[in-house]
């Protein structure tokens, strides 16, 4: 290990992708079809509801980020503006979820794959996965940015032209598809047909196909111009959300009718089978293994860079922050690594009991994360109105009404998760994790934090 700094090798170009490869993950092409069943048309206002949500708290962290772009994001400023224990606690948090993540991500692909070759193991296929992007990640940042930008790429062309053919469905210029006008919006029970109780279960399942959107501030530490990346991913957001996510599911329930027991296996397979394209399921299984490597890929690369900026402030092993001559924190990667292969062994050993039970602890941590933005960016936002307003680049809308209107709205869902069956265990055990962490940090960190603001500062070269 020859530097001690990160390599600002990611370009633009890298960082575009990435921003918008961030909104489009499996969650959209998989969970979409049952909350759209369960709650109908109505659906799309809680998709309203969670993308506005998530793009105050992306404009919030962007704030942050112009201010001080640094591969700890949000960790980092959670230490400097909440205390040492936020950060410490909020860091590993998000390791953990993204950790964990990995082998999920992986075994989906593996899924994909077994059913076009079904002599591969799906065991087999799922570590592989995990090897091959772990190399792609050792490799170098500018490689990990490459395979992510390919990735997205082929998602963002994928949603596009659904997005086209969708709207010339509507629009009655596809000879093969009968436009049906508003009758799927208003016909069949209404737009909100099952009352609001389905629609605002639904909160919880679309807020967790949205996590991947705050990666572009942690990558962006690793570019040329941290601050103009940043500014650029954050303002781009708001259309990013309305044309992808939005557009997708009004698409869906315009074209579709929710209460037909098919919307529950893929919405956009029916549309683009019915459209007559032939092959549809298997270009869009293509496609949701492009967007599960995709979110593989990215996962490892922040947690990675998590870890890494846990090592440099202290609050992790030391040589976890050592890179390699291409500027890669080798061992927070290999240690990320090996922590994923752990859970993905207990995907097979135990599904049902260890590996359900380490899905669910890390069930409700995005929740967290976002209060802890919230939390950071009100702390930080007054303190810098007090000393240096120039540094305000990118400001967040109507402050402070709506950070308070953010944390009230994030701590209400915190709160509804606990009194749902389905989602308490997750409150629960990321509770219990979170606590866990908090107490490790005052009982072996506490003493040595002496470190100054400046030493702490994760350094990028």
């Amino acid at each position: 290990m020859v530097n001690k700094t990160l390599k600002r090798d990611l370009k633009q170009r890298h960082l575009t992708m990435i921003s918008i490869g961030g909104v489009i993950g499996g969650g959209l092409f998989l969970g979409c079809g049952a909350a759209i069943h369960s709650g109908g048309p109505g659906t799309i206002i809680t998709y309203l509801l969670v993308g506005t949500l998530v793009v105050f708290i992306m404009r919030m962290l962007g704030e942050m980020a112009t201010v001080n772009p640094t591969s700890g994001s949000f960790s980092t400023y959670a230490e400097e503006e909440i205390g040492p224990w936020a950060g410490f606690t909020i860091g590993w948090l998000y390791w953990f979820f993204w950790a964990s993540i990995i082998p999920v991500e992986a075994m989906m692909g593996a899924s994909i794959v077994h059913q076009w070759f079904s002599a591969l193991p799906i065991g087999v296929l799922s570590f592989a996965f995990i090897f091959l992007l772990t190399i792609t990640n050792i490799f170098s940042v500018r490689m990990y940015g490459e395979f992510e930008y390919w990735l997205s790429i082929i998602k963002v062309v994928a949603i596009s032209l659904f997005l086209v053919i969708g709207i010339g469905i509507i629009l009655g210029l596809v000879p093969t598809f009968k436009s049906p006008g508003t009758a799927n919006l208003f016909g069949h029970g209404g737009f909100i047909p099952n009352g609001l109780g389905p629609i605002l279960l639904a909160i919880t399942t679309i807020l967790f196909s949205f996590p991947g959107s705050e990666i572009v501030t942690i990558a962006a530490a690793e570019s040329p111009n941290p601050k103009k990346s940043v500014m650029f991913a954050i303002n781009s957001v708001v259309w990013r959300i309305l044309l992808f996510y939005l557009g997708s599911i009004a698409i869906i329930i315009t074209v579709l009718p929710w209460s037909s027991s098919s919307i529950l296996q893929s919405p956009f397979v029916i549309i683009l089978d019915k459209v007559g394209i032939p092959g549809a399921a298997t270009i869009m299984s293509f496609v949701i293994l492009t967007a599960v490597l995709s979110c593989q890929n990215s996962g490892l690369y922040t947690a990675s860079r998590m870890l890494y900026s846990l090592s440099k402030l202290g609050s992790a092993p030391k040589f976890l922050s050592e890179v390699n001559k291409k500027g890669t924190p080798v061992y927070a990667v290999i240690g990320s690594t090996i922590f994923s292969l752990v859970c993905a062994v207990l995907g097979f050993v135990s599904p049902d009991k260890l590996f359900v039970f380490l899905m669910n602890s890390s069930g409700a941590v995005m929740l967290l994360v976002y209060l802890v933005i919230a939390f950071s960016h009100l702390f930080m936002r007054r303190r810098l109105e007090r000393e240096n307003k120039d540094n305000l680049v990118v400001k967040m809308w109507l402050f402070p009404y709506l950070t308070y209107l953010t944390i009230a709205s994030l701590i209400g869902i915190l709160v509804y998760m606990g009194f749902v069956e389905s989602t308490r265990s997750q409150v629960l055990l990321t509770s219990l994790v979170a606590i866990i962490i908090v107490g490790s940090y005052f009982i072996f960190k506490r003493n040595s934090v002496t470190t100054n603001l400046v030493e702490k500062d994760v350094s990028i070269k």
